[in-house]
């Protein structure tokens, strides 16, 4: 059953995206290398309207790629404006930095990022995350979270200052998609897992208002 949704939570995050955000990096970091700065910034803003109109033309969900276009236009626009190829990857660290902020103000305000995006996503009660015997699992997920935005931000940072161009693109590319996914499924497995240690309610059964014993959230984290 488990991995059942594990592969489920997958295929929606893999659904349309990876191509669009692995595409225009690696044009970049080719053409910059053969040809210079001017040519890779073309080159990746072009390649990026090529999978928009893919994506028009097959009548497929074209919002990732025309995300993906805007981001590879901001992109070549830090790295045009400063002249580096290695600013093209600048927003990358804003993200990190970003990511690392509001992740520090959940914990702190003990409402912690990982209850508020499975909140979103799902559409279970806010209320519920926030009880004593069901919080405990979310905030230890958020911390796992704030390691790998941390790291990704550090080593975004040192090989910025050092211009190094294909180590920002093979650290955003494996740090991306990859870490990403393994992160989710380890949050997903021990989520579960911590929700049934804390001994709370399952969100129907919180709903329903059923009292204790609790079979816990038998799906979903």
């Amino acid at each position: 059953m488990i991995i059942k949704e594990i592969r489920e939570e997958i295929k929606s995050i893999l659904q349309g995206k990876t191509i669009d955000a692995i595409l225009p990096p690696f044009v970049y970091v080719i053409i910059n290398g053969l040809f210079g700065l001017g040519i890779a910034a073309g080159s990746a803003l072009a390649a990026s309207l090529v999978l928009v109109a893919l994506r028009l033309k097959s009548k497929k969900n074209w919002k990732y790629a025309f995300a993906g276009f805007m981001s590879v236009v901001i992109a070549v626009g830090f790295a045009i404006l400063s002249g580096s190829a290695a600013n093209y990857y600048l927003p990358k660290l804003f993200t990190s930095i970003g990511l690392i902020v509001i992740t520090v103000i959940s914990l702190i305000l003990k409402k912690p990022l990982a209850a508020w995006l499975s909140h979103l996503s799902r559409g279970w009660e806010l209320e519920w995350f926030w009880r004593p015997d069901i919080r405990p699992a979310y905030t230890e997920v958020t911390l796992l979270w704030l390691g790998l935005f941390m790291m990704r931000g550090v080593l975004q940072f040192v090989l910025l200052v050092a211009d190094n161009v294909a180590g920002l693109f093979l650290l955003n590319t494996l740090l991306g998609l990859p870490v990403t996914i393994s992160v989710l499924v380890l949050s997903y497995i021990y989520g579960v897992w911590r929700l049934k240690k804390l001994g709370g309610p399952g969100v129907e059964e919180y709903r329903q208002g059923t009292p204790r014993p609790w079979k816990g959230q038998t799906r979903g984290f």
